[in-house]
C-alpha cells in the first residue's frame, strides 16, 4: 500500500472525505442559519410594528439581534469545520463582561429608554412630573428624556431613573378634576356664595356637566368661611378654566357685596 509521508492513501482518502462532509455540513448550517436569522428578524420587525415602536429604536433592536443571531450562525459553523470554538466564546464572553461593567449607566439608561419606547408611559408633548423635575416632553431619547419647564428651562432627564422611579402624567386622561378653595367673610350669605359658584360652572361650556360640579362648605376658618368646589374639565382646559373662574368669583363675589376676607388679628387692650 502506498503512502505519503507516512500516511496510507486510504487514510488520506478518508481524512478528505471525511473533511468533505464537514466543510457541506457547514456551508449547510450557515446557508439555513442566515435564513432562519432573516425569518426571525422579519417577524421580530413585524411584531415591533404592529405595537408602534418608535423608529429608532426599531432600527436599533433589529440590528442587535440580527447580529447576535448570525454570531451564533458564525460559531456552529466554525464548530463544524473542526475549530476548536471554546476559547472564541471565552474571549467573546470576556469582553462582553468588561464592557457591561465599564458601560454599566450607560446600558441601564439604554434599557430604560427601550422599556419607555416599547411601553409608552409617556409621549412626546405630554406634560409630567419625575424626577424632581416637572415638563413637556419634547424628545424622547434611546438614553436621555428632554423636559422643557413652564418657564422654558430644558431638564436632560436619564431614562433609567426615569423608567425605575415613579412619575406623574398629567396629560394621560382626557379629562381631569379641578379644585377650587373659596373664603368667605363670616357675616356673608353662604347660600348665595354657592349659587353664585354654581351658576359660573354651568354657564361655561368647558366645564363638564357629568360628573355634577361639587360645590359645598369646606371648614369654617379661623378667619373666614370656606367653600370647596370641584369639577371635571379637558385635560388641556384645566389651567384656563382654573384663572377664569378665579377671576369671574371675584368679580361676582365684589358686585354682590359678598366680602373675601384676608387673616386679621383683632388686639384688645385692658386698663
Amino acid at each position: 500500500m502506498e503512502e505519503i509521508f507516512g500516511i496510507s492513501y486510504e487514510d488520506i482518502q478518508h481524512n478528505v472525505l471525511l473533511w468533505l462532509k464537514h466543510f457541506i455540513f457547514a456551508i449547510l448550517i450557515l446557508w439555513l442559519g442566515m435564513r432562519i436569522v432573516r425569518l426571525v428578524t422579519r417577524g421580530m420587525k413585524k411584531a415591533l410594528v404592529a405595537r408602534q415602536v418608535d423608529p429608532s429604536l426599531l432600527s436599533f433592536l433589529e440590528s442587535l439581534v440580527k447580529i447576535f443571531l448570525q454570531a451564533v450562525v458564525i460559531i456552529a459553523t466554525i464548530n463544524q469545520i473542526g475549530v476548536a470554538t471554546t476559547s472564541i466564546v471565552a474571549i467573546l464572553a470576556s469582553a462582553g463582561l468588561a464592557i457591561g461593567m465599564a458601560l454599566s449607566g450607560t446600558l441601564q439608561n439604554f434599557a430604560g429608554g427601550a422599556m419607555i419606547l416599547m411601553f409608552k408611559p409617556f409621549k412626546v408633548g405630554d406634560f409630567i412630573e419625575a424626577q424632581g423635575y416637572s415638563g413637556t416632553v419634547q424628545s424622547i431619547q434611546i438614553f436621555v428624556t428632554i423636559l422643557t419647564t413652564p418657564d422654558n428651562k430644558q431638564v436632560v432627564i436619564p431614562n433609567g431613573g426615569l423608567s425605575n422611579g415613579s412619575l406623574i402624567n398629567y396629560s394621560a386622561q382626557p379629562k381631569r378634576r379641578q379644585e377650587w378653595t373659596f373664603g368667605i367673610d363670616y357675616g356673608s350669605d353662604l347660600d348665595e356664595a354657592k349659587q353664585i359658584i354654581r351658576d359660573l360652572l354651568a354657564k361655561d361650556e368647558r366645564v363638564h356637566a357629568e360628573p355634577l360640579p361639587l360645590v359645598e362648605l369646606l371648614a369654617l376658618a379661623d378667619s373666614s368661611v370656606n367653600i370647596i368646589v370641584r369639577a371635571w374639565v379637558d385635560s388641556e382646559n384645566f389651567w384656563p378654566v382654573y384663572y377664569d373662574i378665579n377671576t369671574a368669583v371675584y368679580k361676582i363675589f365684589t358686585e354682590r357685596g359678598i366680602s373675601i376676607p384676608f387673616p386679621q388679628l383683632n388686639v384688645h387692650l385692658q386698663k
